[in-house]
């Protein structure tokens, strides 16, 4: 007979609710368009970088440090290697920094609509959220944040742009929020600043309290090999590194460690596929709006659109039966809106078909 479920589980585990990612369907000729992943492969150089590495080597325990990778993270952004902390994917270093920057008997604030995954680790770290709403435009409200007592907090962090609507918060809004907080760890997560925004790295010298994360998922195409990465003040550093070595002191293996070095070795190719989902976005920013839907300004490789008459669960389960899957959040504030990914030019078109198809049906 099977025991119980939760039987052997640890105090509070039954009360957790785990973050849902974005659906993986295993659909024959799906157009997935739900959980943001760039539309073109890895740069070339990549995979040559992967199959060299995948070598006798991989007997071997990967560098505990990931120096070389920290080392090239750090010239491109023009920082020093003790300033940078690497994990696997931007979701474990979140995990990490929420471990050893907020846990202070404190709350931490963050947007009510913003990456699901904060509320999460709030709930598994024990950590209280205050939440300050975004505006009537489903922007970040920066002069409500800085009307938060600074001293009554244990930290802020938010996604620039935000996610899930893609709106991008201007640099001097960023400055002015580390500064108002100055007191606790400000860690703004910029999963997708390449496609439209301007980095935070600039100000990390300036605010030993800011800390930025960035990932390879998204703009580099790499979002199945798991990298990601935070630069800061090293105290910050030392902090993160504390806590990873706690888990596991080999997160980033000798595969991902070679592909990441190798994708910002070819910024070439970086340049001219961001660049193309760029132009993609605004193009179907504009077919979107002529069918009627309000699309959301847009800094990242999705956009969050609403249409003026029909629901957005309505929307979605149309579009899933013609196998295009986008992603709808059943929340306040955006039940009626869509978050779609940028895909490449025949996504883009099937997903204007089956729209048309469904919004034509009445």
């Amino acid at each position: 007979m099977s025991e119980p479920a939760g039987r052997f589980w640890s105090d509070d585990l039954a009360t957790l609710s785990p973050y849902v990612p974005g659906e993986q369907p295993k659909i024959d000729d799906l157009v997935k368009l739900n959980t943001n992943e760039n539309p073109f492969p890895p740069s070339p150089c990549v995979i040559e970088a992967i199959r060299e590495a995948a070598d006798a080597g991989l007997r071997l325990y990967p560098d505990p440090s990931s120096q070389a990778l920290r080392e090239a993270i750090a010239d491109y952004h023009g920082v020093t290697g003790a300033q940078v902390f690497v994990g696997n994917g931007s979701d474990e270093v979140l995990g990490f920094l929420f471990r050893a920057l907020f846990q202070r008997g404190r709350p931490i604030v963050f947007p009510d609509i913003t990456y699901s995954f904060y509320p999460v680790y709030c709930r598994l770290f024990g950590i209280e959220p205050q939440i300050v709403p975004l505006d009537d435009e489903l922007a970040v409200d920066v002069e409500a944040m800085c009307a938060v007592d600074p001293a009554s907090v244990g930290g802020v962090i938010l996604p620039n742009p935000n996610a899930p609507t893609g709106r991008l918060l201007a640099i001097d809004q960023v400055e002015r929020l580390a500064a108002h907080f100055c007191d606790c760890a400000v860690v703004i997560d910029e999963a997708y600043v390449d496609f439209g925004g301007e980095s935070a790295v600039g100000l990390v010298d300036s605010y030993p309290n800011l800390l930025v994360t960035q990932t390879l998922s998204k703009s580099r195409s790499l979002a199945g090999l798991r990298v990601g990465f935070a630069i800061g003040d090293s105290g910050l550093i030392e902090g993160l590194t504390r806590v990873k070595d706690s888990f596991n002191s080999y997160p980033v293996d000798r595969l991902a460690s070679a592909g990441a070095i190798a994708a910002f070795a070819d910024e070439a190719y970086f340049r001219e596929t961001r660049d193309a989902v760029v132009s993609m976005r605004e193009q179907l920013t504009a077919d979107l709006e002529a069918r009627g839907f309000e699309v959301l300004p847009s800094a990242a490789n999705f956009v969050l659109a609403r249409h003026a008459s029909r629901a957005g669960a309505e929307l979605a389960a149309g579009l899933r039966e013609r196998r295009v899957i986008v992603r709808h959040f059943d929340r306040p504030r955006i039940g009626d809106h869509l978050r779609i990914t940028i895909g490449n030019e025949s996504q883009n078109a099937a997903l204007l078909t089956a729209l048309d198809e469904v919004l034509a049906g009445g």
